[in-house]
């Protein structure tokens, strides 16, 4: 069956949080992805916690923490914990740190990093002891495994998920360009695993909105599109025919262009670069923005691909997805759950 899951910026207080999750669960999605930033959102286990508490089936998972601003050990207790009140239904999704770290000019973590940091966790949540200077520790009260999924957008970084993880959240898009790489570079890494592809899930990110009118709503992508820019993903974006320069910063945008607090500030700015016809470019191409027969059929393409789940993202860092919980688990989930 195709997991469905909602990501959740926990900006608002944990019990507020956790009834939108329960919406979620009563409107058949499977995933509840709680955002983690520290800076910008209150505290990711905290909230899953609460949200724990007030459902029964819905799987709740990191979105994702990293092991930078938190030490290894310190991601293995607090996602023991969530786990203690779900067991069963936790997901600890893992990556190098993005906006948790770069504000602070904190280097996010290398591969090798991240990949020694999930074979410490494991062993903690498993019961086992680990090496800490002098002294070997273990994690008191260990509930047992959890899986892992690591987000990722370049090729190496799946390939290492592809290799250690549970599942991949794959950040580039919807495209069946980007997919097809995706999915290449992930295989990479599962050639290497005893069990093969066999339990791993492929699970693709996107933002979403339920629209009969994509050139009216297509404008709030503005800022994204230009954050891809930002970040050299020129060549991801000339899949769907934009040619955009790195922009210079912004500092009128705070705390950074995909981060925004003011989203209508952030789209007057971005529209300096970014024009009307690429904003809908950009949503034809990487992102299920349209009508209920378009979102169907682009993610039926990325199931042929090799999806077996979707991340739907809302435009929106400091509001819940209400409206696309209740456009999409209305008019859209029902008829996703016939794709194998």
């Amino acid at each position: 069956m195709i997991k469905v899951g909602v990501r959740f910026p926990p900006a608002t207080r944990a019990d507020q949080i956790a009834e939108e999750v329960r919406r979620a669960e009563r409107h058949g999605f499977d995933v509840a992805w709680i955002a983690d930033s520290q800076l910008l959102w209150r505290d990711v286990y905290a909230a899953m916690a609460v949200a724990a508490t007030r459902t029964e089936r819905i799987a709740l998972a990191t979105a994702v923490t990293n092991v930078v601003t938190r030490h290894p050990t310190v991601v293995a207790s607090g996602i023991n914990t969530v786990a203690e009140l779900a067991p069963g239904r936790v997901i600890l999704g893992l990556g190098t740190g993005d906006s948790s770290v770069k504000p602070m000019g904190v280097r996010p973590s290398k591969r090798a990093e991240l990949r020694a940091a999930i074979e410490q966790i494991r062993a903690l949540l498993g019961g086992g002891e680990w090496q800490y200077g002098e002294r070997r520790l273990r994690l008191r009260d260990a509930g047992g495994p959890v899986p892992v999924h690591i987000a990722a957008s370049g090729p190496r970084t799946l390939e290492l998920a592809g290799e250690i993880a549970d599942g991949v959240v794959t950040l580039a898009g919807i495209s069946p360009e980007t997919l097809a790489q995706t999915r290449q570079a992930v295989l990479k890494g599962v050639e290497s695993r005893p069990q093969g592809e066999a339990g791993f899930e492929f699970t693709v990110g996107a933002f979403c909105k339920v629209t009969e009118d994509l050139e009216r709503d297509a404008a709030v992508l503005k800022p994204i599109c230009l954050h891809m820019a930002t970040i050299g993903g020129q060549d991801f974006l000339r899949i769907a025919g934009i040619d955009l320069a790195p922009p210079p910063h912004v500092p009128e945008v705070y705390p950074d262009m995909v981060h925004a607090e003011d989203w209508e500030l952030a789209i007057r700015h971005a529209s300096k670069w970014v024009t009307d016809e690429m904003a809908v470019r950009f949503a034809r191409t990487f992102c299920l923005f349209g009508t209920v027969d378009d979102i169907v059929e682009r993610a039926r393409r990325a199931v042929d691909l090799g999806a077996t789940g979707f991340y739907l993202r809302h435009v929106g860092n400091y509001t819940l997805p209400s409206e696309l919980i209740e456009s999409f688990g209305g008019d859209v989930l029902p008829r996703l759950r016939g794709l194998t």
